[in-house]
């Protein structure tokens, strides 16, 4: 598979397999993401492998409430937790979260309510001892620091890909970080980047559905033509 198809076809994959993942391959992933691009190559991320079974049942409990939540949102026809974004109506979504879980709770359940059983788990953290974050004294909600860090995440996804793998970033366990922090130990110099799921999948995606590129590039200004094809 050459780098453009890989780029194509690398989704986001909930469904594994239950073959186990051999600790020689999860190194492989991250030996060869290591090598992402990042600033001052101060390689700012670290990783924590969860195997314990107690911990990773706490991490699901803990990623639970916040994916409820999202649904409750999404139910509601927002966009969770934007931004930009109709504050009324969210608070007022959020209490059919609830429901949500009672009927979770009542079916089988997915990706979500069997977190715990992914046969890879990685929490991603950024040491902020390390992260040059331009935009640490900004009065408004910036995305500068996730440079450094977010193309490692690519990377072990990328990595995944060779090794017949197929996985998932989410960031819903940041809801509740300091129950994260505690659970795993993790000093205040460290912020939660998210939590990266990783298996064989039962259906390796081929065909992703995006916007086209004219759709978000545009030429000189924001309110520019489009960037054309030709």
């Amino acid at each position: 598979m050459d780098l453009a198809e890989a780029l194509r076809t690398t989704g986001a994959v909930r469904d594994y397999t239950d073959e186990p993942v051999d600790d020689a391959v999860v190194y492989r992933l991250l030996e060869t993401a290591r090598f992402a691009p990042n600033g001052g190559n101060r390689q700012a991320w670290r990783v924590v492998v969860v195997k314990d079974p107690a911990t990773r049942r706490a991490l699901r409990d803990i990623y639970l409430p916040g994916w409820y939540q999202y649904l409750a949102q999404v139910s509601a026809g927002l966009t969770p937790w934007a931004v930009v974004t109709d504050r009324e109506l969210e608070e007022s979504s959020l209490a059919g979260a609830g429901a949500i879980a009672a009927a979770a709770a009542a079916g089988p359940g997915g990706f979500a309510e069997h977190l715990d059983e992914v046969p890879v788990m990685l929490v991603l953290l950024a040491d902020f001892t390390r992260l040059a974050t331009v935009d640490r004294d900004s009065d408004h909600y910036t995305l500068v620091g996730g440079a450094s860090i977010y193309p490692f995440a690519w990377s072990v996804l990328l990595a995944a890909r060779t090794e017949g793998l197929s996985g998932v970033m989410t960031t819903m366990v940041v809801r509740d970080e300091q129950a994260v922090t505690e659970l795993l130990g993790v000093p205040d110099t460290h912020a939660v980047v998210g939590l990266l799921a990783l298996g064989h999948p039962v259906k390796q995606p081929t065909k992703l559905r995006r916007g086209a590129v004219e759709e978000f590039t545009t030429v000189d200004r924001f309110d520019g033509p489009p960037l054309a094809a030709g």
